[in-house]
């Protein structure tokens, strides 16, 4: 049920002829109260959406009544008519829905600069909100794939009886801030806008923003979190806190797990940093690595990459005094040949590497996946 499983929400996906080889394409999520608490975190590349530069003015007081998705067309560099088209579209929400324009997010992902058709978006949306139901969620979920082979759905429901549901899309352009994505998280927990914000940004932090696929930031990145209170239950804030990371992380997972044409999943979790903002800085230069990555598609062990990757970061440690394992074999030992790479067996598409920095306490981990021909070849042709 996803987005829907929590209670005081209705959603729909229809079909407005957005996209080029049809299905569904627009989705659309109604908040019903009787709160409206809520929160949003965008993508931090400078060159944005139309959608994202509405949302961001929408969002900034933790309150939001709607969210209206689109696949088919990012309406990203379309000039003056794109916002237009945004702004419109939110409009046609609020008429329908009873709501301000001002409490409604929108969304949009597909290819940059073409523009689609703005009656079929106006028709789509109209069409939404006749197809609103409590068991729609699933059809939001899907009416927002591009490339996506599935659809991403999360549902949590915690021992104090509110819920958490949540939806998303994504699998290219997978790198921070929030890779590449749109997702909406519901919840039925009474909740102000404070909590949603603050549970929001520390889950995205640990979780969306800690994938990085590709190295490829997107311009539509868009994560919003509603609150209904519907279920009348005022949760605990850590309890909160940690079941929204739990429903981020679960959806994270999902985008990696269909990331474009990715044969490995690769986990790279880097020990005993003397910072967290250290270790993030060598996980992510190592998940780059087009010749890391290239490797562990051809299922060669070459470790050698994994430390030429450490070594442009501004990271402390010292440089003769590394240890990397692959896959549990560590490989290498004090800056030298360890355990024998014979040992290491990566024709699984689990994939787990370790880097023990000895310079301090920290530790984090960033996901990403190899990089192999079916990528090359999905994106060598994607506008065409």
């Amino acid at each position: 049920m996803s987005v829907t499983a929590a209670k005081g929400f209705r959603a729909a996906g229809v079909a407005a002829g957005l996209k080029s080889g049809g299905g569904l394409d627009v989705a659309l999520v109604i908040n019903d109260g009787p709160k409206d608490a809520a929160a949003a975190v965008f993508t931090s590349n400078r060159c944005k959406a139309n959608p994202v530069l509405w949302s961001e003015r929408t969002a900034a007081d933790g309150r939001l009544r709607a969210v209206v998705l689109n696949s088919g067309g990012a309406n990203c560099y379309t000039g003056p008519e794109g916002f237009e088209l945004t702004h419109a579209t939110a409009e046609k929400v609020a008429e329908l829905a009873g709501v301000s324009a001002l409490d409604v997010l929108i969304c949009s992902t597909g290819l940059i600069g073409p523009m689609f058709d703005r009656e079929h978006m106006l028709a789509g949306v109209t069409a939404a909100d006749q197809a609103l139901s409590a068991d729609g969620g699933s059809d939001a979920a899907h009416a927002i794939m591009t490339t996506d082979t599935v659809a991403k759905q999360a549902v949590h429901t915690s021992p104090g009886g509110w819920t958490i549901g949540g939806m998303a899309k994504g699998a290219g352009m997978l790198a921070p801030a929030l890779a590449t994505m749109l997702v909406v998280i519901t919840t039925d927990a009474d909740v102000d806008r404070a909590g949603c914000d603050a549970a929001l940004r520390g889950a995205t932090a640990v979780s969306f923003d800690r994938l990085d696929s590709d190295g490829c930031q997107s311009t539509n990145d868009t994560v919003a979190l509603l609150a209904s209170g519907a279920s009348g239950i005022i949760p605990d804030d850590a309890e909160f806190a940690e079941a929204v990371r739990l429903v981020c992380l679960d959806l994270a997972h999902q985008l990696l797990a269909d990331a474009e044409g990715a044969d490995h999943e690769i986990s790279i979790e880097v020990l005993h940093a003397a910072s967290e903002t250290d270790a993030v800085e060598v996980g992510r230069s190592v998940a780059r690595s087009n010749l890391f990555k290239a490797a562990i598609f051809g299922k060669d062990p070459n470790w050698g990459r994994i430390l030429a990757g450490v070594g442009t970061t501004t990271a402390a440690f010292d440089p003769a005094d590394l240890d990397v394992a692959l896959n549990g074999v560590w490989v290498c030992r004090k800056s030298a040949p360890g355990e024998s790479a014979d040992a290491i067996d990566l024709t699984g598409r689990q994939v787990s590497v370790t880097i023990d920095l000895k310079a301090g306490d920290a530790t984090a981990t960033i996901w990403t996946n190899d990089l192999t021909h079916a990528y090359v070849h999905e994106n060598s042709a994607y506008s065409s």
